[in-house]
């Protein structure tokens, strides 16, 4: 018993395999270096979307991976996030760098109004609900005159780059850079999440809600929880986005696609995994720029035709994701015998 305690005891906090940290430190640097190889404007906008799609796919995976809440109107925090940095920038000239932290509150102070009520929900009752308040976040944007109802906003351009306004005019590198380093911090912190107490509680809440409860562990609060952090991660990257495409409307950024393409893809990837959104939004990202460029106005959804089969091999094959592909051996470190 003792050597099994002594065992536990010189077993490392963190369980991540070395060689994976040494290849993510070289990917991280080659993802700086990318744009300094003279890379066209399509490609950087690939990278920008893959990087605010993982985002977006890792806010969704905190409350449906880690506590087990499937959300179907999680895009109602992206609009959220957009509206604010746009209107608090075009009517009082505030930096989208501090509004886009507003819209991080306020995205958060909803997920608690919302998730109060609806988190006693669960399973398809919760999804439907989730479902309803994306739709009337849509509704009630349409009609809002203050917002600029359903022709939304018009961002204003400066006359040339600005980092304090947050738009570039001459190349999309700044903001590929923007992005890039907001897709590193929230993979970084969603790691530390799932490795910390609050990380395992939200799990045993997902696995076993009555065994939690046995365990003194507040079902409903941790619910909460996972919902108001999923919800300001969503809200960035509305702002970002808004900054990048410089108008938004409710068609556009409270869309109930946004919802079910973050859905897919962190099914895709693995759900419940810290890698699987990040998987997910570097293969059906392309697909589904690709298939635009190519198919135009004549390809309809087939972007949404290839992520159906794709899920479906996954779903029948590897359930848990293409991460399961991964040995699991390469991902952590080996255990002391």
């Amino acid at each position: 018993m003792d050597s099994k305690l002594a065992i536990a005891k010189s077993e490392p906090i963190w369980n991540t395999n070395n060689r994976v940290i040494s290849i993510i430190a070289s990917l991280i640097i080659l993802l700086f270096a990318l744009p300094l190889f003279g890379m066209n404007s399509f490609y950087l906008h690939l990278f920008i979307m893959i990087f605010m799609h993982a985002v977006m796919a890792q806010s969704w995976n905190v409350i449906a991976g880690f506590s087990g809440q499937i959300s179907l109107g999680h895009g109602a925090f992206f609009g959220i996030g957009a509206y604010a940095t746009s209107f608090f920038y075009m009517e009082y000239g505030i930096t989208p760098w501090i509004s886009i932290f507003f819209g991080m509150f306020v995205s958060g102070i909803f997920a608690v109004l919302i998730g109060i009520p609806m988190l006693r929900l669960s399973g398809h009752y919760f999804a439907i609900a989730t479902l309803l308040i994306g739709i009337s976040f849509q509704v009630v944007f349409q009609r809002w005159d203050l917002v600029g109802a359903a022709s939304g906003l018009w961002v204003t351009m400066t006359p040339e780059d600005s980092w304090s306004a947050l738009q570039f005019h001459s190349s999309k590198a700044p903001y590929y850079y923007v992005f890039l380093i907001f897709f590193l911090i929230t993979f970084f912190l969603v790691w530390l999440l799932s490795r910390s107490k609050l990380g395992y509680r939200l799990r045993a809440v997902r696995d076993d809600p009555q065994a939690a409860l046995s365990l003194c562990i507040n079902v409903s609060n941790y619910k909460i929880i996972a919902y108001v952090i999923s919800a300001m991660i969503m809200a960035p990257m509305g702002s970002l986005f808004a900054q990048y495409i410089l108008i938004i409307d409710p068609d556009r950024v409270f869309n109930i696609e946004i919802s079910i393409i973050v859905l897919l893809i962190t099914v895709l990837g693995g759900i419940g995994n810290v890698w699987g959104p990040i998987i997910g939004a570097a293969i059906l990202v392309p697909i589904s720029e690709y298939s635009r460029i190519y198919l135009g106005g004549t390809g309809g959804a087939v972007d949404l035709i290839f992520y159906g089969l794709i899920l479906m091999i996954i779903c029948i094959f590897r359930p848990n994701g293409l991460i399961s592909f991964v040995p699991k051996d390469i991902l952590e470190r080996k255990k002391q015998r």
